[in-house]
């Protein structure tokens, strides 16, 4: 699942990326408004953190332009102010959520995987054959067995089997997985496959990931 920061301290982008990071989430930031407007424009992301108070355009006029233009990717602001009246406008101007500066990690990670798991409830858990991933617990399951995944691991998986039958370039898989300030995955998509083979495929009779030659890799249960 990709997320999308908006935030003009770069401590708190870097700070929320590392720790979102380790959760199996992609990460993107902006640290303005009007890139951030151009980045929830053209790009899919699951979920927006939007900071108030930011150059060019503040967080209010973020969410505003973007609810207008028909972009429902849930918002969580996060701002230091936390008057009720400025919660009231967060949320009227179309917010799904409103947390205060300082707050815990740990209450971010409930919060977000509330506006995941209400974005849509059927896109919480992926299959194919034997195998479960679980979005929002990060958990995946194969024939019953818990598989220990590292966060790119699960990333790569879910990208995979949210993709199952159609065959994806090393581009295309490193492009889906890459942060923005990110440019060097192409070059270990290979080894991530393998490790995922090693953890998805090895130990069991059924082999789901497929090398078609010369154009990329698959995930499919024929």
């Amino acid at each position: 699942m990709k997320i999308l920061i908006i935030e003009d301290d770069i401590k708190i982008v870097n700070f929320l990326k590392k720790g979102l990071k380790e959760e199996s989430y992609t990460v993107d930031y902006s640290l303005n408004g009007d890139e951030g407007i151009y980045l929830a424009s053209t790009n899919n992301y699951d979920l927006i953190l939007l900071d108030i108070m930011l150059p060019v355009k503040d967080g209010m006029e973020v969410c505003k332009t973007l609810r207008s233009s028909n972009i429902q990717t849930p918002i969580i602001m996060l701002t230091a102010k936390d008057s009720i009246e400025d919660k009231i406008i967060g949320l009227d101007v179309g917010a799904n959520d409103y947390l205060a500066k300082p707050f815990s990690f740990a209450e971010l990670l409930a919060r977000i995987r509330v506006q995941l798991r209400a974005k849509n409830t059927s896109d919480i858990k992926l299959k194919i054959a034997d195998l479960e991933l679980d979005l929002l617990q990060k958990t995946a399951k194969r024939n019953g067995d818990n598989i220990v995944l590292t966060a790119k691991e699960f990333s790569l998986l879910e990208f995979l089997i949210k993709n199952k039958g159609r065959v994806l370039s090393e581009t295309l898989i490193s492009s889906s997985l890459s942060n923005i300030d990110e440019m060097n995955l192409s070059n270990t998509v290979n080894v991530y496959i393998y490790r995922l083979r090693n953890k998805i495929d090895k130990p069991y009779e059924q082999k789901l990931i497929k090398t078609v030659r010369g154009l990329g890799f698959k995930i499919c249960d024929e």
